[in-house]
């Protein structure tokens, strides 16, 4: 890859990192001393996606605002990546009336027509929107693609395997992605699902399967280059799975004591390590005009802006409930 490419990268993952820690403080700020779910600035429950930035950075890379995306109840990471509007999102996280959807939708539920992407709170419930997406593209005949993210956990699920049927039987414009955390909520994936790795399951239905390991972002990059030239080039369907890191709970609030791995998890994150391979090949410096400090400190004015839009936002008026949730005609 080009240093250009390697460097948009690290600043994707620098910036999901960055808002995902923001978010967890402004979450758990008022939530004190004893742990409230539906209290504070941001009520409700909270998944967030620190670790997984590589699937995301990688995927996005190779995407427009053309092309669709679908994303799990874990979405921010897709969401930054696609290049959803951060503050109106931010809003919507908040519950305010300037969020995508106008505060009525939260974090699981964001969808933003601009770039074409939503996420579902329903398990594996993006993968048929996202065949139908494709469907839409096709026929209009379009080089837009589609890209439907799941959790191991939901490979299990009906729609996924209804997804895939289809997607290979008529040939569609999607690539289906697979993020392996390992935890499904709190079951490993060895008690749940009876193959080693879920890209077995794309030769079950004649399309590409591949499984991207060590939760290496230039990899997942380089796989999804692969499948998404394939889907604009009119040559179907293909599935990635990627072997991720869930860094913290599954939701906020999660005492995680079903985890035997907690202890190695610091040590598999990903973004130092990316910082590492890039100091080493002379892409990261400490001095000069982009720096590690300089990178960081862009993400922090970004993200912080947009906490501070939210803020600002007002609340939703009760009054106003039953607006935007039927069209008129």
């Amino acid at each position: 890859m080009e240093p250009d490419e390697r460097l948009g990268l690290y600043r994707t993952m620098v910036l999901i990192r960055t808002y995902e820690e923001s978010i967890l403080r402004e979450y758990h700020a008022d939530k004190k001393p004893a742990f409230d779910i539906g209290a504070g600035l941001i009520p409700g429950e909270m998944h967030l996606s620190a670790g997984q930035e590589p699937v995301a950075a990688g995927v996005c890379a190779h995407l427009t605002a053309d092309d669709a995306v679908t994303a799990t109840h874990r979405p921010h990471h897709f969401a930054i990546a696609h290049g959803v509007d951060l503050e109106r999102m931010t809003a919507e996280i908040f519950g305010r009336v300037d969020g995508l959807g106008r505060g009525r939708g939260g974090h699981m539920h964001l969808f933003d027509p601009a770039t074409h992407f939503s996420c579902s709170g329903i398990i594996a419930e993006g993968y048929p929107p996202a065949v139908g997406q494709a469907l839409a593209f096709q026929r209009r005949g379009t080089d837009r693609v589609a890209v439907a993210v799941t959790g191991e956990g939901a490979a299990n699920q009906g729609a996924f395997h209804e997804a895939l049927n289809l997607a290979a039987l008529w040939k569609l414009p999607v690539v289906f992605v697979v993020e392996d955390n390992d935890w499904g909520i709190s079951v490993p994936r060895s008690a749940s699902t009876c193959v080693t790795s879920n890209a077995l399951r794309a030769g079950g239905y004649g399309i590409p399967g591949e499984r991207v390991e060590d939760n290496s972002v230039e990899a997942v990059h380089a796989a999804a280059g692969t499948a998404i030239t394939r889907a604009r080039a009119g040559e179907g369907p293909s599935l990635i799975e990627v072997h991720t890191l869930r860094l913290w709970g599954h939701f906020e609030g999660d005492a995680q004591g079903y985890r035997s791995d907690l202890e190695g998890v610091p040590g598999r994150d990903p973004l130092p390590t990316y910082e590492k391979q890039l100091r080493a090949a002379g892409v990261l410096h400490d001095s000069g005009d982009i720096t590690v400090a300089s990178i960081a400190a862009q993400a922090r004015d970004r993200v912080e802006a947009a906490i501070e839009f939210a803020k600002r936002s007002p609340e939703p008026d009760p009054a106003t409930a039953l607006d935007h949730v039927f069209a008129r005609s």
